[in-house]
């Protein structure tokens, strides 16, 4: 029985915070309760390809899945567990925003969720205005606070550097006040300006102040060493963990494992086809009943996609790529297709090698992994 992991996407939220680009609107409790029963239809859909896939991890995403009613969520993972074989220690996570965490959602989370990922942001209360959020520094606290008292024993924090107005030190004060708070794992992102979004116009009028380039790059500095000295291991570009808490599910995105997306724009690989669901939210409550009529941008990956794909997620790793496990996967030797990228970049000291077969990124690849890992396009 092959594994598999499935994303939820849970489109609502309080606003939109002035840097999403994200599929995410307010909505009413009418409009969530009818969205649950499209996603409980889509989902029962599933069932013939369910048969023999084992479910290893479940993500709820956003928006914000913490804005679902609680009934509509226990509704949701019945109809999960009567479709898919869950493994009994699947990791469950759910995304919830400072603010949105109550009493009666804690109900919910016991009996169902094993791992938060909290959007902490900043820990400074202008920083997080600027961002647009709904939540101030002493909400994050409290919703910790409560998480704990519920049982949560799986953490993340989620972080982001490069905020307009944002310096080293206040940068520095986040980092701190992420690790007092005690998670087991911490995302530290740097805020990308998405088309679309007021940042964007913002950036476009000449009004968006954001740290330059070489600030940029002492804070991804700061944020590894400070975070190292705290127990926090780097296993992605972005991401840190203590031990024996990386996140399964995103894994299993970096290493190309099958996954399902259910919602509104999910995206789901499965079986060598990569495809996105309706984002239009009135055709995907419409269509839900047929999942197969949601799909949009079917694409059934050629060998040469999925090579490229594999050596773009996997140097994101600091585990890096293995030649074994690259020879499995397709039958061809890594240095047959790639020896004089490697041989170059290892030279130039972007890349080395720990141990015989296994490549990663140095430090000073991943400041240009963009230009770096352009490299593994192949002609």
């Amino acid at each position: 029985m092959g594994e598999i992991g499935l994303y939820l996407h849970i489109p609502f939220c309080v606003r939109k915070c002035a840097y999403c680009d994200f599929l995410s609107f307010p909505a009413g409790e009418e409009m969530k309760k009818i969205y649950a029963s499209a996603l409980i239809r889509e989902i029962r859909g599933y069932r013939n390809a369910a048969e023999d896939s084992k479910v290893t991890s479940i993500f709820l995403g956003g928006g914000t899945p913490s804005l679902m009613p609680v009934r509509q969520l226990r509704a949701v993972f019945q109809a999960i567990y009567d479709t898919f074989p869950v493994d009994k220690d699947a990791e469950i996570t759910m995304e919830m925003n400072p603010g949105t965490v109550n009493e009666a959602l804690m109900s919910f989370v016991f009996d169902s969720v094993n791992r938060v990922s909290l959007g902490m942001q900043s820990a400074v209360d202008e920083e997080l205005v600027t961002l647009g959020r709904i939540h101030t520094f002493e909400d994050v606290r409290k919703s910790v606070e409560l998480l704990r008292e519920s049982g949560v024993k799986n953490l993340n924090l989620d972080l982001m550097s490069g905020i307009p107005g944002q310096t080293e030190a206040s940068w520095a004060r986040t980092l701190s006040a992420a690790v007092s708070l005690g998670p087991e794992h911490i995302s530290a992102y740097s805020l990308i300006v998405e088309e679309g979004t007021p940042f964007f116009r913002m950036k476009e009028e000449g009004s968006l102040v954001l740290p330059d380039e070489e600030t940029e790059r002492r804070m991804y500095t700061m944020t590894r060493d400070v975070l190292a000295r705290s127990g926090y291991a780097q296993y992605e570009f972005s991401n840190y963990a203590r031990e024996g808490f990386r996140c399964r599910h995103n894994i299993r995105y970096w290493k190309r494992g099958d996954y399902l997306g259910f919602g509104v724009g999910a995206a789901s690989l499965f079986r060598g086809s990569r495809w996105s669901n309706t984002r239009d939210v009135d055709e995907y409550i419409r269509l839900s009943p047929d999942p197969g009529a949601l799909v949009r941008g079917m694409e059934r990956l050629n060998k040469r996609a999925e090579i490229e794909e594999y050596m773009f997620l996997g140097l994101r790793m600091t585990e890096g790529v293995s030649s074994a496990a690259f020879r499995e996967a397709f039958g061809v030797e890594i240095r047959d297709l790639y020896g004089d990228v490697i041989d170059r970049q290892i030279r130039s000291g972007l890349m080395d090698e720990p141990k015989e077969g296994t490549f990663r990124l140095t430090d000073r690849g991943i400041d240009i992994s963009n230009v770096v890992l352009a490299e593994y396009l192949l002609d």
